[in-house]
């Protein structure tokens, strides 16, 4: 798989039982160009860390950062790990984002959680913590207790006079500065993104996040696998139940569990329900952005009956904690197919009366056609992936891909686009809510019988009535509940196709009940990042629509 890297550093790295290539961090940055330019490791998912400070087995220094990278197919994925020894001027490591534009977050992420410094970097600030938070709250040393107010607003010219300069401008006297955000309807969500105009036309511009960030990766820290699933809710909310899909999914994968094929199934046609009201809050945003307030209502009000059904099968709206380690919460409920039904007939009806409106309308093509131009080449390199990716022409598409719940035995497209701009990453939407209720059609005509959760007492918990009527019921609901599911120890990355692309896990545990590190792979933060190039010499009334046709969740994005 990785045949001229393997070649070229022979001796200079060793598999662990992981399957991760430990690699020495003099060579991260010779190794990963090597990986990119020969053997087409050309998409970077994701860089971070771990403090192996409390963990149960020696390792050769307490820190350690990890590189994870796809191939040109998007079928393969190769881990590296770095472990960082500590010199003079700190924990020192090669920047590596002069080869990926999405490691530029990635790597300020790493310095702002774990204080580990990347060489040659351009911007080495914070960038989930505000600017006066002392410490890197990602260590296990770092006492969660301790409060730190931000006093100070952050004028972020430190970033905007460096990007000016690139641009030429010598003095910025006659350019208007102006934030878009964070407390405005159009910068869905708290972001904000701070602009420079040359009349009406952004020719700088510098994104800030963290208004949201809430420390979901340390709180996985302190809860058990199954206790982990409500946070993951709150991640994409527009969407929880595939973030839920996504944990337990990857958590399976270290267990070397198959759950039962009606729990698989049952995944699958929810997950893509979830996935079409996602696309419908996106498209209505976008729509109402640039006037199209009835095409706001046709969309946005079938999501309601989709609540409704959500509400009667889990007991919750919008944070459903519908997934457990090894199935279902609980099998559908009667009536269930009628009222779904029902659900799909308001969607395809809304979207229908949308589209009859937008398909052929001048104001529409014009609002959106070749702006925010993203190409194929650039979107890999920023790290898109999901609609905002396919809409660059790229199929990339992890139910494709890497098929998982036999979505391999389903008849779907892939919706691509031609161009990147507004309008292709709309479009690919439309078409994709087509095809999820296509897969949710398919999925329930061939919805097997059987069980909805793994029979296993070390993973589910047992049935009420073993509980409430023998001591061995009894007691293991008492040790699931208060120790977690033992997963095995180990190091893992695990990804699903989610409504904004592809979200992932990468999970370190350390044999417990607990996991010792979580980090999510959130597939609004590589786009958040590109947002202020996208924006540059487009016109101001252009950047909202540029921020809504990306679908940024600021709750999967601050984490």
């Amino acid at each position: 798989m990785c045949s001229c890297f393997e070649e070229k550093f022979k001796g200079l790295y060793k598999k662990d039982e992981n399957d991760i290539y430990v690699i020495d961090q003099t060579f991260v940055k010779a190794m990963i160009t090597c990986l990119k330019e020969k053997d087409g490791f050309h998409f970077l998912a994701d860089v971070t860390a771990i403090d192996y400070s409390k963990f149960n087995k020696p390792t050769p220094s307490r820190f350690a950062v990890v590189y994870i990278l796809r191939d040109k197919e998007f079928k393969n994925v190769i881990t590296l790990k770095t472990f960082i020894d500590e010199e003079e001027n700190g924990l020192l490591v090669e920047s590596i984002s002069d080869i990926f534009f999405s490691a530029n977050w990635a790597e300020r992420e790493v310095w702002d959680q774990y204080g580990i410094k990347f060489l040659n970097h351009p911007n080495l600030k914070r960038v989930l913590n505000h600017k006066e938070f002392v410490g890197h709250p990602l260590r296990k040393d770092y006492p969660i207790t301790k409060g730190q107010l931000c006093t100070k607003t952050d004028d972020l010219m430190d970033e905007m006079i460096p990007a000016l300069e690139k641009k030429g401008y010598k003095s910025h006297d006659d350019l208007m500065f102006l934030n878009l955000g964070p407390a405005h309807p159009a910068s869905h969500g708290t972001i904000r993104t701070f602009v420079a105009l040359d009349g009406e036309t952004i020719v700088a511009a510098v994104s800030e996040i963290g208004y949201l960030h809430r420390g979901f990766e340390k709180s996985c820290e302190n809860h058990t696998y199954n206790q982990i699933i409500p946070y993951t809710d709150r991640l994409n909310y527009c969407s929880a139940i595939l973030n839920n899909i996504a944990f337990a999914h990857t958590v399976e994968g270290m267990l070397s569990v198959t759950i039962p094929e009606r729990a698989q199934f049952i995944r699958v046609i929810i997950g893509e329900l979830s996935r079409v009201i996602d696309h419908l809050v996106c498209l209505a945003a976008s729509l109402v952005d640039m006037g199209a307030l009835t095409n706001y209502w046709y969309l946005y009000n079938p999501r309601e009956a989709v609540y409704g059904l959500l509400s009667k099968l889990t007991g919750a709206r919008l944070t459903n904690s519908y997934m457990r380690i090894g199935g279902v919460a609980h099998d559908f409920y009667d009536g269930f197919e009628e009222d779904l039904k029902g659900c799909i007939k308001e969607i395809e009806q809304g979207m229908g009366d949308t589209l009859a409106l937008i398909e052929h309308n001048r104001i529409f093509h014009d609002r959106s056609q070749n702006v925010g131009v993203v190409t194929a080449e650039q979107a890999i390199n920023n790290g898109f992936t999901g609609p905002n990716l396919r809409a660059s022409g790229v199929a990339y598409d992890l139910r494709k891909t890497s098929p998982y719940y036999f979505y391999d035995a389903l008849d779907f497209d892939i919706a691509v686009g031609s161009v990147g701009d507004v309008y292709d990453r709309m479009m690919v939407r439309f078409e994709e809510i087509r095809q999820s209720i296509s897969i949710i059609h398919q999925s329930m005509k061939i919805l097997p019988k059987g069980d909805i959760i793994v029979n296993d007492h070390a993973i589910a918990l047992p049935k009420k009535e073993n509980v409430y009527n023998n001591i061995e019921g009894l007691m293991n609901q008492f040790k699931l509940t208060m120790d977690g599911v033992k997963v095995p120890a180990g190091e893992y990355y695990g990804a699903i196709e989610a409504g904004n692309g592809e979200l992932g896990f990468f999970i370190v545990s350390d044999g417990s009940g607990t996991p010792y590190r979580v980090k999510v792979r959130p597939p609004c933060f590589p786009a958040m990042s590109a947002l202020p190039s996208m924006l540059e010499g487009d016109m101001i009334a252009d950047s909202v629509l540029s921020l809504g046709s990306l679908n940024i969740i600021a709750g999967e994005l601050d984490r």
